[in-house]
């Protein structure tokens, strides 16, 4: 990942804290719930389970971003 993309995905979600919730999650990518644990649940996204809750890095969201635009 180059410096080029870590600041654009930075900047892109500087509004939103560095541990992230679903429905935070749903509004970053602009997608649905079921759409958003299947992301989790298949690991494309990073996170980690605590129970029934997810705790997901906001630096998880940025990579997953910025591997799909370099493939």
């Amino acid at each position: 990942m180059t410096n080029e993309h870590t600041g654009h995905s930075a900047e892109m979600f500087k509004d939103y804290p560095d541990i992230i919730t679903i429905i935070d999650l749903q509004a970053m990518l602009h997608i649905g719930r079921n759409a958003a644990y299947k992301l989790l649940q298949d690991n494309s996204i990073v996170s980690i389970r605590v129970g029934k809750k997810y705790i997901i890095p906001k630096a998880s969201v940025a990579s997953f971003i910025t591997e799909g635009v370099q493939k």
